[in-house]
């Protein structure tokens, strides 16, 4: 080791020191200089091919999620669409409605439970319709009892609702179920004259002539079964007892004072949707007056049944069903003119007897197929021909 030192009175002092290599601080930094070096050489990289590269068995199955959710999402995004307000958001509402309550039909068929008593099973509907709906109205931050304007409109939707509902009951049990399910189809054509009375729209030929196409429809559905059941009596049994019978015109009258009351019904759930900017209210307003009358009613008309564990399952699951089907139908009628909502209703007649002719439980006829054929044309010429959608 060498040193220089050089002293100036004037200028601070420098050393210079001279190492070995041999020395200990020189190997120190030798082997500092060697871990700075790269751990491969350019020459030593690996040859990577696509035989050497592994692949995540993972990813298949995160792709199905993810196309699962996208599947997702888009079905509430057209729920969301379909809810919005646009043009055509009212006539869709109607037929989700609609859909739903021949999905309810279908899962019935298909899902053979024991025997319910009706009036139990409207229990049942009005008591998870008004929790359902009362859930959603606080969850939303609407008045539960709706704004006070809106509230005899409420409550006389409540009315004529149950009043509907009760008088259906009765025909179901007094009449044929085709014949109760025909008269129930004539519910569109009174809302339509009842919503030119009460709530002054009006009612023009194209509107009027594609209710009769519908209906027209529905009797061709169900005429072989009205013939075979009595309902289209000919000439020579004009006395027969049960079809000119005091109790049969009766229960037949009992029919059209249900279509007539769950027209009005129609009527005040437009009015009192478009009124309060909330269509759930009314929904709330009938499970709220329903359960406790169809609770009664089930103590007072007839024998209560303690159903099994499978089949209060599944009557969780249909009431569960109607709600969102009436929360849709209440929708449709707020945003769109009666006649025009009410006429997508007999879309339900048309996808019933799709699936009966789908499951092989409805033999295929000429006048199905036909009431079919009426019933979607009419219900095409309704939704292409301009919907009427009505935002307050």
């Amino acid at each position: 080791m060498a040193s220089l030192e050089t002293i100036d009175s004037d200028a601070p002092a420098v050393e210079l020191i001279v190492c070995d290599a041999s020395s200990p601080d020189s190997a120190a930094s030798s082997v500092g200089s060697e871990e700075i070096e790269p751990l491969l050489a350019v020459s030593e990289k690996p040859n990577i091919n696509i035989f050497s590269v592994s692949y995540s068995r993972r990813k298949p199955r995160e792709q199905e999620t993810k196309s699962a959710e996208d599947e997702i999402s888009s079905f509430t995004q057209f729920i969301l669409w379909a809810w919005s307000g646009s043009r055509c958001s009212g006539l869709l509402c109607m037929a989700l409605s609609s859909t739903i309550y021949c999905i309810m039909e279908a899962l019935s068929d298909i899902f053979t439970a024991q025997s319910i008593p009706l009036f139990e099973t409207a229990f049942t509907r009005c008591t998870v319709t008004l929790i359902l709906s009362y859930f959603w109205l606080r969850r939303s931050g609407q008045p539960i009892f709706g704004p006070t304007h809106v509230r005899s409109l409420l409550v006389s939707r409540a009315l004529m609702g149950y009043l509907s509902l009760l008088s259906f009951v009765y025909c179901i049990q007094r009449l044929p179920l085709s014949q109760a399910v025909v008269l129930s189809f004539t519910t569109p054509i009174m809302a339509s004259i009842m919503a030119r009375i009460i709530l002054h729209e009006k009612l023009n030929i194209a509107e009027i002539g594609g209710l009769a196409c519908s209906f027209i429809g529905v009797l061709f559905i169900f005429r072989p079964i009205l013939a075979a059941q009595g309902g289209l009596p000919k000439a020579e049994e004009a006395n027969n007892i049960y079809v000119g019978g005091s109790d049969h015109i009766y229960a037949v009258l009992v029919g059209l004072v249900s279509s007539i009351s769950g027209g009005i019904s129609y009527c005040l759930t437009r009015a009192g949707a478009k009124a309060s900017d909330q269509p759930v209210i009314t929904v709330f307003a009938f499970g709220m007056l329903g359960s406790p009358a169809a609770a009664i009613c089930t103590f007072a008309f007839q024998d209560f049944v303690l159903p099994s564990f499978y089949s209060f399952f599944l009557m969780v699951i249909l009431a569960v069903l109607a709600f969102f089907a009436e929360v849709f139908l209440a929708r449709g009628l707020q945003l769109e003119k009666t006649s025009k909502a009410t006429n997508i209703q007999y879309i339900e007649a048309a996808l019933s007897q799709l699936w009966g002719l789908g499951s092989s439980k409805i033999a295929p006829s000429f006048g199905r197929l036909v009431g079919c054929f009426l019933i979607f044309a009419s219900t095409c010429c309704t939704m292409y021909f301009g919907p009427d959608k009505e935002m307050e």
